[in-house]
């Protein structure tokens, strides 16, 4: 037998392995983004947050008696739409960018704009379609045709129905409505609760989670609103006005839907908050919420307050919209949401800081680290961002204008990297050295009209200085609003 012996590499393959080992490209090693700072939004929170306009139709009874809160005395017979079309609805809210449009499947009057097997106060005992239409179907097969997202309301207090008051039974009854929601009419992204009732309306309790868990068990990507979430807060009021400081978190122990008292708290939000709960800022184009004859829409420039001080304040804009009693949505409402849609593109599709030179107090993990402030130049608002050291206190980012050309704006924006929460509390805003903004919160977006109107420098300088975390900055825009002019002398175009 041949003694074992032990084998040896060839000189030929440890000359291999000595040139693979010099030959191959070093390994760069990234470096790990900062951690969270809780609490963080849901996928789908983020999603919502992402669309910044969505669309409110309020449509029912009241478009046909005039009225605001029906009684639910109202026959059936008074909802008869002659030329409803949902396409038209779809045609409008897609010429205006809205990618998510909520319809009153039930007001406050009871009556079902579906042919609900619970109740006979519904489109089915109404002469339009001779009682075989279904206006919540018409509405989701619009929408869907125009790759629109769908939501519903269904008001918690029913004026109608005899079992209000009585709170096994009525709770059952709603319950089971809203199964019927849910389960018929496909993908539903938002399901709206309010807290509305009248002084004399009876005493109930509404079973809210009960409702909640099985919009949850039925629809698990559904973003649910109320006063108090669980997904989406209510702004606390109906101007369309958030907060100055405007957070994303909350103490969501601290509410009750329809509680008094609440409002300011859900206005501001809480930079100590348990939850992330985001505000949707709810206003009717109309000084009504269903459609009145005489009434006329907003003027532009009302509207474009309004989106400054909703999107503009960390906050998704949710402005109603509603079919006249044709069951169309009036032209000149349309014409008025096309034009909001117009000039907001007008105001932000171009940044004028696009191309200038970024420099920042520092960077985590240096020039290599992935974190550079350039990173607030391109067109992703969320998931790259810049971020500083952690060891400095002055933090600060800077535009700089190139070949000593002027930069002329009115506009600041200033979009956090929200995924990892929100962190500033507090930021200033310089041109050449001298402060032109001093406000608080940031959150998704935040955006300054500077109030003297149309100003011109070389350098714009953002500190933050006071902030929860080390601060995430995924977005820095200068913009040119043509309808801003607050001191009347010339127009910004000039």
């Amino acid at each position: 037998m041949e003694k074992m012996g032990h084998h040896f590499p060839s000189i030929f393959f440890l000359t291999f392995l000595h040139l693979l080992h010099f030959s191959s490209p070093k390994l760069e090693v990234s470096t790990p983004p900062p951690l969270p700072i809780l609490p963080l939004p849901s996928f789908s929170q983020l999603k919502w947050q992402q669309r910044e306009v969505i669309m409110f139709l309020h449509f029912g009874p009241n478009t046909f008696t005039n009225t605001e809160w029906g009684t639910g005395a109202e026959s059936p017979a008074v909802f008869n739409p002659t030329a409803l079309d949902a396409t038209q609805w779809a045609a409008t809210a897609a010429a205006a960018g809205i990618s998510l449009m909520i319809l009153t499947a039930k007001h406050h009057d009871g009556f079902c704009l579906w042919p609900s097997k619970y109740t006979t106060h519904s489109v089915s005992g109404s002469p339009w379609k001779n009682g075989q239409g279904d206006v919540v179907e018409e509405f989701v097969t619009a929408a869907a045709a125009r790759g629109i997202d769908v939501g519903l309301y269904l008001s918690p207090w029913d004026r109608h129905d005899r079992r209000y008051s009585q709170d096994l039974p009525y709770n059952e009854y709603y319950l089971a409505q809203l199964q019927e929601l849910l389960k018929r009419y496909g993908n539903v992204n938002e399901i709206w609760f309010d807290g509305a009732k009248g002084k004399n309306a009876p005493n109930m309790s509404y079973y809210f989670s009960d409702w909640f868990a099985m919009v949850k068990e039925l629809q698990s990507s559904i973003n649910i609103f109320s006063d108090a979430g669980p997904d989406v807060r209510w702004v606390g009021n109906e101007n369309g006005f958030a907060g100055t400081s405007c957070w994303s978190t909350i103490n969501r122990t601290s509410l009750a839907i329809g509680a008094e008292g609440i409002s300011q708290y859900l206005n501001r939000g809480d930079p100590k908050g348990t939850h992330w709960l985001p505000p949707e800022c709810d206003v009717s184009i109309r000084k009504g919420w269903f459609w009145h004859k005489r009434e006329s829409p907003k003027t532009l420039k009302h509207l474009l307050k309004i989106y400054y001080n909703s999107v503009g304040r960390n906050c998704v804009l949710l402005i109603n919209v509603p079919p006249n009693s044709t069951g169309l949505i009036s032209q000149q409402d349309a014409n008025t949401l096309k034009q909001f849609k117009t000039a907001i593109d007008k105001i932000f599709t171009t940044n004028l800081a696009q191309n200038c030179s970024v420099k920042a107090s520092s960077q985590r993990g240096g020039k290599e680290g992935g974190f550079g402030p350039e990173n607030v130049l391109d067109n992703d608002h969320l998931w790259t961002y810049w971020a500083p050291e952690e060891v400095d206190d002055d933090h600060w980012i800077e535009i700089r204008s190139q070949q000593n050309q002027r930069l002329r704006f009115n506009v600041v924006r200033i979009q956090e990297a929200i995924g990892l929460g929100q962190r500033i509390k507090q930021h200033e805003i310089y041109l050449d050295g001298k402060r032109i903004v001093k406000e608080s919160s940031v959150g998704y977006k935040r955006l300054h009209r500077i109030k003297t109107g149309v100003v011109c420098g070389y350098v714009l300088r953002v500190r933050f200085t006071e902030f929860r975390a080390v601060p995430l900055i995924s977005s820095l825009g200068l913009h040119l609003d043509p309808f801003w002019n607050p001191t009347g002398l010339s127009s910004p175009t000039n």
